[in-house]
């Protein structure tokens, strides 16, 4: 018997995949919209959904999405699969804006105003709190001293800022999918069934 080596892509090959799919992030759009059209509930439970999905999307809790959206649309009494798919919403094209108007609303809100703004701070401040995580794993084997000085400051400058201003664009963006979702899924489902029904006809008439 012959085994086939499985094809392993490089890693840098999976990470363009991922800021860029092979399709295309319109194709893979489309798949999306196509699969949560088809789900098996209601519109207004699928949309409800796609609000929870839409909604995590402007929230700082990157990594965690899928369980935040799923925990919201659970809540809601929406669907869990519709609210999965619809974090797609945040992707590599559209968390530079989202990050920029959570980021810029929030401190609004707060009445503060980022120590060191621009693309180099944000990324200087993500780098210092994963370093900060790092360097205190490893103090526990080592007789190195623990510093949260970075990881506080990422709170204070970048993730509740972020926390706080993204919900206003988070609620007004996932109500205007749901409202659109709705319509779209019921006149989708509603032509759907005509669909089956005249060829259900057809193959009534045939026997």
């Amino acid at each position: 018997m012959v085994f086939k080596r499985r094809d392993r892509r490089p890693a840098w090959q999976a990470m363009l995949n991922f800021l860029w799919p092979r399709g295309g992030w319109k194709r893979a759009f489309e798949y999306v919209k196509h699969r949560v059209r088809r789900l098996p509930d209601t519109p207004e439970k699928i949309s409800r959904g796609i609000w929870a999905g839409v909604f995590t999307a402007f929230t700082p809790f990157y990594g965690f999405h899928f369980i935040v959206a799923g925990v919201l649309a659970k809540l809601m009494r929406g669907n869990i699969l519709a609210a999965l798919m619809s974090t797609f919403f945040g992707n590599p094209l559209t968390y530079v804006p989202i990050g920029v108007v959570a980021l810029t609303t929030g401190h609004w809100l707060l009445g503060t105003r980022p120590h060191d703004p621009g693309p180099g701070g944000l990324g200087r401040s993500f780098a210092d709190a994963g370093n900060d995580l790092w360097r205190n794993f490893a103090a526990i084997f080592t007789p190195e001293g623990m510093d949260w000085s970075g990881l506080a400051g990422f709170y204070q400058e970048v993730f509740y800022p972020y926390l706080v201003g993204g919900v206003i664009p988070g609620v007004i963006f996932a109500t205007v999918c749901y409202y659109l979702s709705v319509h779209v899924i019921t006149a989708y489902q509603n032509r759907r069934r005509k669909v089956l029904r005249d060829k259900l006809k057809r193959l009534t008439k045939e026997d």
